[in-house]
């Protein structure tokens, strides 16, 4: 019984976090087209399916992936076991990436977008394993006490070189995919895992050293991502695309059952990192053990639901949306779709709401969750719509992209020090499991319909402006408040710069 409240209670919540989409959708549809969209039971549809995967995968990660991974940090966090932490930090790390819903939406596009030259799984990997090594130098510098802007300044000096060297057809891709492997299943073992090692490490801030892990973790995978780019375009040639022959009715169950098996594949590194750690090296049996079982069960099913409708709903509409917009040939009209929508769905974001909250928790009040997420909200909305204007008037990702991570870092040397992990880290929890597909498929979908435009370096990138955008804004807020108060007469305590 409690089980199908707490079911329900996630469904509805999902629900109502497709409600802003379908709000900007159908006012669009309705005022500006004036029509129903083509197949809309099946994006109706769809969208249930969605949000009754979401329900299953986050019901079952509360029952097992949460508890178990939370207990085993708590313990080797409080016996300030570096040797098996660490281990740990790379192997959830990769783990959870891995099974990113998001992340495998972009993964799944590219292979399709660059016509296999990108392999899906392969890029998944690379990521993943950028992620763990990225927990690893991340807890590392929590127990050094390594300054992360110092971290930044260096880490995005590789980001933009490899940027200006890579191939074009994978910049675009690499800043969206930093931005995917950080939401809703990563944001709260990252961020307990940072704020618990630094509540346990003498001297340390849980401001301004427990934040920062995600912003690692948004930026190694650029690294990672161009350096693969570079190599599949020097030495890769385009994958044969083959039709097995099988009747539809078998075809379908043939597709379903290898989707499921693919799910499962996805989700066995974090289940395989999770007990390792539990029975052989803390050596502790599961409370729950029926429980926890239950609970990859809905992981996997719940995944795999998200996947199928994802297919059906989000994807098709968000492609439709594009080539109406398009064909009304009115620029501020598209780039006004892009702003609604990242700022309706970025209000809703599940994960930005959790870190907002600790962040006003950890400051004691200091800092406001609401005015947080509306900072953040905002600077995903002009970061979207600055990315629709470049696809619709060709300008260069590279040249743009740099110039915003450059004033970035620029803001970051002048913003007050404790607030610059918090800052990184908001720009890397906005992209959900719902927004992203529907930016991607929108960003692919413009730059189909545009003539000149190459959907591979074009139709990827929406994200990358997404998760910029909120840095620049809480970084340019916080050096207002800043100067504000220095022009007054006045200091400004270092972790108060957003004060109401």
């Amino acid at each position: 019984m409690k089980l199908l409240q707490s079911l329900r209670r996630r469904f509805l919540h999902a629900l109502r976090a497709l409600l802003p989409i379908l709000g900007v959708v159908i006012a669009f549809q309705t005022v500006v087209f004036r029509q129903v969209p083509e197949g809309a039971a099946s994006i109706v549809l769809g969208l249930l399916i969605v949000a009754a995967g979401i329900a299953l995968f986050l019901e079952g990660l509360e029952r097992s992936v949460f508890p178990v991974g939370k207990s085993i940090t708590n313990k080797l966090v409080k016996t300030a076991s570096l040797w098996k932490l660490l281990p740990f930090c790379f192997g959830i790390g990769f783990a959870a990436v891995v099974a990113e819903p998001a992340l495998i939406s972009v993964a799944d596009q590219a292979q399709v977008v660059s016509e296999g030259r990108i392999n899906s799984l392969t890029l998944r990997f690379i990521i993943a394993i950028s992620v763990g090594v990225v927990m690893v130098l991340g807890a590392v510098r929590v127990f050094l006490g390594w300054p992360l802007h110092r971290v930044l300044l260096i880490g995005y000096g590789v980001v933009i070189l490899l940027t200006v060297i890579s191939p074009q057809e994978v910049a675009s891709l690499a800043y969206d995919s930093g931005g995917v492997t950080t939401n809703i299943v990563t944001v709260p073992l990252i961020a307990a895992i940072g704020i618990g090692m630094a509540a346990s490490v003498r001297g340390r801030s849980r401001l301004g050293d427990g934040f920062g892990l995600v912003a690692l973790c948004v930026m190694v995978p650029m690294v990672s991502v161009q350096l693969y780019g570079i190599v599949v375009y020097q030495f890769g040639e385009p994958a044969a695309v083959t039709h097995a022959e099988a009747g539809a009715g078998e075809m379908l169950w043939i597709e379903l059952f290898l989707g499921l098996m693919t799910v499962v594949r996805d989700v066995l590194p974090v289940i395989t990192v999770v007990l390792f750690f539990q029975f052989v090296v803390l050596r502790r049996r599961l409370g729950n053990p029926i429980g926890v079982t239950v609970g990859f069960v809905m992981v996997v099913l719940g995944l795999y639901g998200f996947i199928v409708g994802l297919d059906i709903g989000l994807l098709p509409m968000g492609r439709q949306m594009a080539e109406q917009l398009i064909a009304t040939e009115q620029i501020p009209l598209i780039i006004a779709f892009g702003v609604l929508i990242g700022f309706a769905t970025t209000l809703a974001e599940p994960a930005l709401m959790a870190i907002s909250k600790e962040a006003e928790d950890i400051s004691e009040k200091r800092l406001k969750a609401n005015t947080l997420r509306l900072l953040v909200a905002c600077g995903v909305a002009v970061g979207i719509g600055v990315g629709v204007l470049r696809i619709l008037t060709g300008g260069s990702f590279v040249v743009l992209i740099t110039a915003l991570y450059v004033f970035a870092l620029l803001l970051m040397l002048l913003a007050p020090k404790d607030l610059v992990p918090l800052a990184f880290d908001l720009g890397g929890v906005t992209t959900s499991e719902i927004t992203v597909p529907l930016i991607t498929a929108l960003g692919i979908g413009l730059a189909a319909a545009v003539p000149g435009r190459d959907v591979l370096m074009d139709g990827f990138g929406l994200i990358a402006f997404a998760s910029v955008g909120p840095v620049i804004a809480v970084l340019g807020y916080a050096c207002t408040v800043k100067l504000g108060a220095i022009a007054r007469g006045k200091s400004s305590p270092p972790n108060s710069p957003l004060e109401a």
